[in-house]
């Protein structure tokens, strides 16, 4: 009996996911010998063309990390689309955007514009841009075009299951491999893991107050924190009340606060919209100066409420952005 052959394709992501399936430590043992790992071109020297090879559908599954930003993202999320019978969003930056994500706050041409003139390490005095096509001694040579916003991969392609984290933990890969070698898959457009609040599985929710006032809100790095107590109870912004658990509350047990990247529970639209407008209704303050004040202790809004999910929340990008990137995105 043939084995269930695999996938795994890495698109605008900072590896982390890769990482992750090593960290399945002497499950990866296991899991190699019940699958067939056709293509893993991170690890393994796989091309392009072994995939055109292949027929449609023939893969079992396929695990795309990574948001989507270049062409030639879009063309290989599409291709394993069709060779595959799942595609599952392999971490925060597939299933939300990540923090590739964040650069949606800038427009194409400033971005480009600060990397290749306006860096301190920059020496550019012909402004030489890359060229997504040229021509050198006959030769025709090619380069991925960079488009106007990062999107995620579900806004490219249909995607089967979404497997949050940055990364997935090694329990949660483990899971859904089992899940797709069995049969017992959950319904489709499902995230494989728990529909619950983090605060829900947080080591700290007894101590985490029923009602919460902020006269300040402190930064992490400036404050030195209970190891024991609700950061929200500390004026620590924790994302935990609007993010997904099945983490195990990693970050808290290491004595930070959750940063959101097991994205929203099913009850929640909008990530960021949610614990902004949670935080906000908080703030102990009632006049204008006081509330800046306040809010002087959350120098990067976009950063701590979306840190992970600004392609796929409502705002999706900066409105300075432009017209070609609504049109990009319809």
């Amino acid at each position: 009996m043939d084995k269930p052959k695999i996938g795994f394709y890495w698109c605008a992501s900072c590896g982390g996911c890769e990482e992750a399936i090593v960290d399945l430590a002497e499950d990866i043992l296991r899991i190699t010998a019940a699958v067939d790992l056709v293509f893993w071109p991170v690890a393994l020297d796989f091309k392009k063309e072994d995939v055109l090879a292949m027929p449609n559908g023939s893969m079992a599954a396929v695990f795309i990390n990574g948001a989507v930003r270049t062409s030639e993202q879009e063309e290989m999320a599409s291709l394993l689309r069709a060779k595959s019978q799942f595609v599952i969003a392999f971490g925060a930056c597939a299933q939300l955007g990540g923090i590739p994500g964040l650069a949606n706050q800038f427009s194409r041409d400033s971005i480009l514009n600060y990397v290749y003139d306006g860096a301190p390490t920059v020496v550019n005095e012909k402004h030489v841009r890359p060229s997504v096509r040229c021509e050198d001694n006959n030769r025709t040579l090619t380069l991925p075009e960079f488009r106007s916003v990062v999107r995620t991969l579900e806004q490219i392609v249909h995607v089967d299951y979404f497997l949050p984290g940055c990364p997935p933990t090694p329990r949660l890969i483990t899971s859904a491999i089992d899940a797709l070698l069995t049969g017992k898959l959950p319904p489709p457009g499902s995230v494989l893991a728990p529909d619950v609040a983090l605060c829900d599985q947080c080591p700290r929710k007894k101590s985490k107050p029923e009602q919460i006032r902020f006269a300040a809100f402190k930064r992490p790095h400036l404050t030195s924190m209970d190891s024991d107590l609700c950061f929200l109870a500390q004026g620590v912004v924790c994302m935990g009340p609007a993010t997904r658990g099945g983490c195990e509350a990693l970050c808290p047990a290491a004595n930070m606060p959750c940063t959101g990247c097991f994205g929203p529970t099913s009850r929640v639209h909008d990530q960021g919209a949610k614990m902004l407008s949670s935080l906000s209704a908080a703030v102990d303050a009632k006049e204008s100066d006081q509330v800046d004040a306040v809010l002087a202790g959350i120098p990067d809004p976009v950063g701590t409420f979306y840190r992970y999910a600004l392609p796929a929340s409502l705002l999706r990008f900066s409105a300075n952005i432009g017209s070609a990137a609504v049109k990009e995105t319809l």
